[in-house]
């Protein structure tokens, strides 16, 4: 009976895999050699979070990680997974609980982005954003991250004496480029103790305030206000929230500026790998989700899609990381290697298949009198 089930678990997951032209000990880059036969079984039970913690423990290799998980979700393996245990559970617990509450809002801040400064200094570019860059003319990431700074400040109109609010401003990287290139004054709010060290540090002698703040805490009235990779954090019982303290904060005139990972369609839980391992309590927003927490409280001016832009961030992100791993393994395990190049490869893999999206929009109270002006930025790159 036990071989039976083994069988019946084998013949399941490989032929998922065939199903997107991926062989079991093929030659391919994209194909994976299996090291365990307890492999199958951990798939065929647990889902994503038995092919990710499997990778992790060395069950299975696959040269090119981001070309096989391009290949499952170009072709819908994703879809066709039955529902497991881990699965249930999750869309159990983001039903019932408040998942990103004012009590859990900090526990991603500790287990993501407190891993390490050190890490994230060898792995991003010179402005340390740690989000998606802007690829149109750029050659390589500091390019790209600067565009992207640069295109962000464009469509927030910033002029010199304005004041700006960026909500889960990460390591100081647009606050720092505003009030050096805009002539603005500006507030950071972060949920990371790592960050908000180097956010100050950074950003010592301009004219920016650096909050260890949860956003539902904000007070003040700001000229722009923006967010840029953290509404991934906020919850879809929260969303709602979130645009009430930014409308709160934001002037009649301003106008604010949302940069978020985005899901084809409107779920409410986490890849359950990644929610236990990357980003505890995340969710990715759907158009459905952002329409609904902005109506009667914003228009929409613009929106911006250019995620296929994150594919090239991730891979670069990637080369940095394998790069510096001989400077960093002295601290960081294996394992913690084996998880790292998992997250980086597989994100890369479903931006390249389309599977999720990097969304700008723009929205303004009252709508721009005039009209607002919709820029890509190609002129962005100033170096």
């Amino acid at each position: 009976m036990i071989g039976f089930i083994q069988k019946s678990a084998e013949k399941y997951v490989t032929d998922l895999l065939a199903g997107a032209d991926v062989r079991v000990n093929g030659a391919r880059p994209w194909d994976i050699q299996v090291k365990n036969s307890g492999f199958f079984d951990r798939i065929s039970f647990c889902g994503s979070i038995g092919l990710g913690e499997s990778y992790m423990d060395g069950w299975w290799e696959c040269e090119a990680l981001d070309q096989f998980f391009f290949k499952l979700l170009h072709h819908g393996v994703d879809r066709k997974i039955r529902t497991t245990p881990p699965a249930v559970t999750n869309a159990f617990k983001a039903l019932v609980l408040n998942c990103q509450s004012r009590r859990k809002a900090f526990e991603v801040g500790e287990k993501h982005y407190d891993a390490g400064n050190d890490l994230f200094k060898l792995m991003l570019d010179r402005h340390m954003a740690y989000s998606c860059g802007y690829w149109k003319k750029a050659e390589n990431l500091n390019q790209a991250q600067e565009a992207k700074l640069e295109m962000i400040c464009r469509k927030l109109l910033l002029a010199p004496g304005m004041r700006l609010l960026d909500i889960g401003c990460g390591w100081g990287s647009l606050v720092r480029y505003a009030v050096r290139n805009y002539g603005v004054s500006a507030v950071g709010l972060t949920i990371s103790r790592e960050q908000a060290v180097m956010a100050r540090e950074r950003c010592a002698d301009l004219p920016v305030e650096i909050r260890l703040q949860d956003y539902r805490e904000t007070e003040g009235t700001f000229d722009a206000v923006v967010s840029v990779g953290m509404f991934e954090h906020v919850g879809y019982k929260n969303y709602r929230t979130f645009m009430e303290v930014v409308r709160r904060c934001l002037k009649e005139d301003g106008l604010f500026l949302l940069h978020t990972i985005a899901a084809n369609n409107t779920v409410r839980t986490c890849d359950p790998w990644f929610d236990k391992y990357i980003f505890p309590n995340g969710m990715l927003p759907s158009i459905k989700h952002i329409g609904s927490a902005i109506e009667q409280q914003f228009i929409m001016e613009d929106w911006h899609n250019f995620g296929v832009d994150y594919d090239l961030t991730l891979m670069a992100w990637h080369k940095n990381f394998e790069r510096s791993w001989d400077r960093l393994k002295t601290k960081y395990s294996e394992r913690f290697y084996r998880m790292w190049r998992y997250y980086l490869l597989s994100l890369a893999g479903g931006f390249r298949a389309r599977n999720v999206q990097l969304w700008q929009v723009v929205m303004s109270p009252n709508g721009s009198i005039g009209g607002y002006p919709s820029l890509r930025c190609p002129e962005c790159i100033s170096t």
